[in-house]
């Protein structure tokens, strides 16, 4: 054979497409479902210039833990209500193709990241065809109200939009996700990582798991990977497992910065992750090809959201219980609040409603306040030795409006009608619009002041009151139990009339200097000593040491 015709057969070759050895027809990794059928094969081998020309092969795969939850699990954390599901969107058995229709289909989605193939990616495409399909078909519809809203962020920020399937394998689109390690929310944050982009995490609030705030922080993660690799399978493969864990593996393959060249360097919990990234940015490309729609929720599943900001401490259930809305539908919306505790009195809060109930929230966001409020705040503002509730109280006060009654107003005040005539002195069920009526009691904020008398046997200890808006000195006797003179007195006032912001001595008290209690102590202590020292001379057993305490104690 000639050198010529050597050379040609070489050529051809090397042009082939390089898979592994054997047919390459399909070979599923995975087990079939049992209420499938047996796929189907369509489309024949083509010729594809973009097949991959590294065989990657992997036997010991391990899945993300999003794969592994069961599907009932994750209809419980996803918070979706069954009964009205339509999931009658299964159109067919799976369908499934040959390599080369796989690597074609994922070339020619416009993007600038590397989507490549090869039989790690087919076990994932098959996983998710196959044994996931119907948690595809929810991740479908969840995606019409996530993917929007990573969309924007990614694009803001000039990253790739397919990034949005990010979070499909990190956490199977659940903002309660948490993983063994720790990593919470849709976008698996560790707590430090989070912390370091801004997240607030505490005991009422993690915003690892607010899809707003947490997609703003993964996107500057990202970016900020991007910064150091500049590839953006590295990049995603860091994301899982950190920086220093790809540095090692790159520093391992002798400095290679291709993803697939470091495979094996890689800890084996991140091998897959690449190669199921990949396969999640096919099957929500191609779902339609495989058979798989998304399923049918109910017009109020996926509505129209508002944005309120609140700046008091409240719980879902006084909104649910006051508007009527699902406590089920205001968690899946603000995930964020662990306890259900939106605490405004720190520092403002977005609360994420349906638009339709927005604006009855700020028309009744008194009424949202004060509804069973003792049942869900049951922490004392101030305590006494014996366990009282310290300081003054004001009075909360309700405005009648149109359409309101006794037992409305007392429902959405966690009270009685009974209690309220009793506070109003009412002798009947008839009210007027504009009617204001005592709904409640409330501590209000007091400050103690302790000042030792000119003798220094005693200290007086003042309570002090700030005036706000609608008080006078009448009604702030009254609530303190003093008189007008009184308050007039301890604060020098030669009128009644106090401004907003003015700090007023509501209470004064005289108790024993603390010096005096050190004296008392200590003579408690002397006669305890004088006993002992005297019991032990009478038995004539007085030591060196008790006999010097004596002579300490009686002063020779």
């Amino acid at each position: 054979m000639s050198k010529f015709a050597i050379l040609a057969i070489v050529s051809l070759a090397m042009t082939l497409p390089l898979f592994p050895q054997g047919d390459l027809s399909y070979r599923n990794p995975v087990h079939e479902s049992s209420h499938h059928e047996s796929p189907r094969i369509e489309n024949p081998p083509q010729k594809s210039r973009d097949i991959p020309q590294v065989a990657v092969e992997d036997s010991a795969i391990i899945y993300p833990e999003s794969m592994q939850e069961e599907l009932s699990d994750l209809l419980r954390t996803w918070q979706l209500d069954m009964s009205k599901v339509d999931t009658t969107c299964e159109r067919g058995e799976n369908v499934v193709f040959h390599d080369s229709v796989y690597v074609n289909r994922l070339y020619c989605i416009p993007t600038v990241m590397e989507l490549s193939y090869n039989q790690v990616v087919r076990s994932y495409i098959d996983m998710y065809t196959v044994r996931r399909r119907e948690q595809v078909s929810y991740m479908l519809t969840l995606g019409q109200y996530y993917f929007p809203m990573f969309e924007a962020a990614l694009d803001r920020h000039g990253l790739p939009l397919e990034l949005k399937h990010l979070p499909v394998i990190e956490s199977a689109l659940n903002p309660l996700a948490v993983s063994r390690a720790g990593a919470t929310g849709l976008w698996q944050f560790m707590l430090r990582t989070a912390k370091g982009y801004n997240l607030e995490i505490n005991s009422l609030v993690d915003e690892r798991r607010d899809p707003y705030k947490s997609t703003e922080a993964a996107v500057l993660y990202l970016k900020d990977l991007y910064t150091i690799y500049g590839d953006w399978n590295l990049v995603i493969a860091a994301y899982n497992c950190g920086p220093g864990n790809v540095n090692k593996a790159i520093a391992r393959s002798g400095g290679s910065r291709d993803y697939w060249a470091i495979y094996h360097q890689l800890p084996r919990e991140t091998r897959g992750y690449v190669p199921a990234f990949i396969a999640a940015n096919y099957v929500m490309n191609h779902h339609a090809d495989h058979n798989i729609c998304p399923v049918h929720f109910p017009e109020s599943t996926l509505t129209a959201l508002d944005t309120v900001h609140v700046n008091k401490e409240i719980h879902l259930e006084q909104i649910a219980g006051v508007l009527g809305v699902s406590i089920d539908e205001l968690r899946r919306l603000n995930p964020q609040f662990k306890k259900d505790i939106v605490p405004g009195n720190y520092k403002p809060y977005a609360l994420v409603l349906p638009s339709e109930i927005m604006y009855a929230f700020i028309d009744q966001t008194d009424s949202i306040m004060n509804f069973d409020r003792s049942r869900y705040f049951t922490h004392r503002t101030l305590t006494l030795d014996g366990g009282g509730i310290a300081g003054a109280t004001e009075e909360i006060i309700y405005r009648v409006r149109s359409g309101d009654n006794l037992s409305t107003i007392a429902r959405r005040n966690g009270t009685t009608v009974s209690a309220l005539k009793s506070m109003n002195n009412l002798r009947s069920d008839r009210l007027r619009i504009g009617q204001q009526l005592i709904v409640g009691h409330r501590v209000v904020e007091v400050q103690q002041v302790a000042q030792v008398s000119p003798g220094g046997k005693t200290t007086t200890v003042n309570t002090y009151y700030r005036v706000k808006k609608g008080d006078t000195l009448g009604e702030i006797a009254r609530r303190n139990n003093v008189l007008v003179s009184q308050l007039q007195s301890w604060n020098g006032l030669r009128s009644t009339r106090i401004g907003i912001g003015d700090q007023l001595i509501v209470k004064q008290e005289e108790v024993p200097a603390e010096e005096d209690k050190a004296d008392e102590k200590e003579t408690i202590l002397s006669n305890y000593l004088e006993g002992q020292i005297r019991r032990a001379e009478e038995s004539g057993s007085l030591s060196p040491e008790m006999e010097f305490e004596m002579k300490e104690v009686r002063g020779n």
